[in-house]
């Protein structure tokens, strides 16, 4: 299918501002929360260059820590987080942007695609009832506790496929979502054993993936997916190291697709992330601190790792998952493992080859004014790209951009 017509892109910032609702927490304090559009991005190889997709979280959040700072009040609720608009539905955004056109930069919506259980009723980005791993309480803006809900889902990357549906990637299962044009979930792929701890849901629970991703860390699951050019294989890479915050170990997986739904689960690679100080425009010495927030496909089994702190960024390349050796099955699997991978101190000791990685972008040296938090990347097209960040909701202010860059030749070198 050709692009219905040709675009020209240029360099622009666009601020992005949809208004959500006012709320006030315990009849005090008032928040004006915008839509947080940019938890990931997805550029579909069909349509015009300048249309790409976007996808939100579970919705307006905050731990309820953060409390006394953020809406002044003490001791609002207990261990857990508070969910303002406990009925905000995860949705799919599809953007137009016009980059430097005769009324400047500007942007519409031309698809709003919200997450639907198998009789279209809207699903919550509310907490599951999980046994097998962990979750937390949620409660609403007045300090009550919420119900857990089995269909509720941490939306957090997409991709598209030649059929018209979306693969999204999940952080409460953690989990893999096959969703259809309309925004119907299809089915949605957990680690084995979590399925039973979703039972009740409204739409098709497949317990397929490794089940050592149940130790994942809480609000650390499947944050990053990508697609090979061909449909053939889904990637997908955990946002942290398994069960341990002080490791650098990532786990990074290959899925075969077959008539766009998911076949199996074929190769598992350890990705080792960068150590905190080198993030230097975040002065932290947590490794904990340091995520991956989005991945991208080049080709077949090549492809961008977007990692980041908050206000430092960095883009790395891989492209030789032949020459890092395949744990998929083996004993680094097995949940009752001791030592687990995530907590050797040498990989190359125990015959474990990682993933090469080649630094291409690093926001500090290449866009120093770069948006914090930045969890979307989409190419689209051999020249530009784009960023946009996860504001989370406007909860502390904080405003949403996409930024168009010429840099793809930079990525690809």
């Amino acid at each position: 299918m050709e692009k219905l017509s040709p675009v020209r892109l240029s360099e622009e910032v666009i601020d992005v501002n949809e208004f959500l609702e006012r709320v006030s927490f315990m009849g005090t304090k008032i928040l004006s929360l915008d839509v947080g559009v940019g938890s990931g991005a997805f550029h579909f190889r069909d349509d015009n260059t300048d249309e790409f997709y976007t996808i939100t979280d579970r919705g307006p959040n905050l731990a309820c820590n953060e409390s006394a700072q953020v809406l002044d009040i003490q001791n609002f609720c207990q261990e857990g987080r508070i969910f303002p608009v406990p009925s905000f539905t995860p949705t799919i955004y599809k953007f137009d942007i016009d980059a430097g056109g005769v009324f400047g930069t500007k942007y519409e919506f031309i698809e709003t695609i919200t997450l639907k259980d198998r009789d279209d009723n809207p699903i919550s980005g509310l907490p599951n009832p999980l046994q097998v791993t962990t979750t937390e309480n949620a409660y609403d803006k007045n300090g009550k506790k919420l119900d857990f809900d089995s269909e509720g889902v941490d939306t957090e990357a997409i991709v598209k496929l030649s059929n018209g549906t979306f693969w999204l990637a999940e952080e409460y299962g953690p989990s893999l979502i096959h969703v259809a044009a309309n925004g119907r979930i299809l089915e949605r792929i957990v680690p084995a054993g979590v399925e039973a701890d979703l039972a009740s849901a409204n739409y098709r629970i497949i317990g397929a993936l490794p089940a050592i991703l149940k130790k994942r860390q809480l609000n650390r699951g499947i944050e990053s997916l990508a697609v090979s050019p061909d449909e053939d294989f889904l990637y997908f890479i955990m946002e942290s190291p398994v069960a341990y915050q002080n490791s650098r170990y990532v786990r990074l997986f290959k899925v075969s697709l077959r008539e766009f739904d998911l076949d199996s689960v074929v190769a598992e690679y350890v990705y080792v992330i960068d150590e905190p100080e080198t993030f230097t425009a975040d002065n932290t010495t947590q490794q904990s601190d340091v995520k991956i927030s989005e991945m991208v496909a080049l080709d077949t089994d090549k492809f961008i790792i977007l990692e980041r702190v908050t206000r430092h960024t960095k883009l790395y390349q891989l492209s030789k998952l032949e020459d890092a050796t395949n744990i998929l099955g083996t004993e680094w699997d097995d949940e009752a493992i001791e030592p687990s991978l995530e907590r050797l101190s040498d990989l190359t000791a125990q015959g474990i080859i990682p993933l090469e990685k080649k630094l291409v972008f690093d926001s500090r040296r290449d866009i120093s004014d770069l948006d914090s938090k930045i969890e979307g990347i989409a190419l689209l097209d051999d020249q530009y790209l784009v960023f946009i960040n996860d504001n989370d909701f406007g909860i502390k202010g904080a405003q949403t951009r996409i930024r168009l860059e010429k840099r793809v030749e930079q990525l690809n070198k």
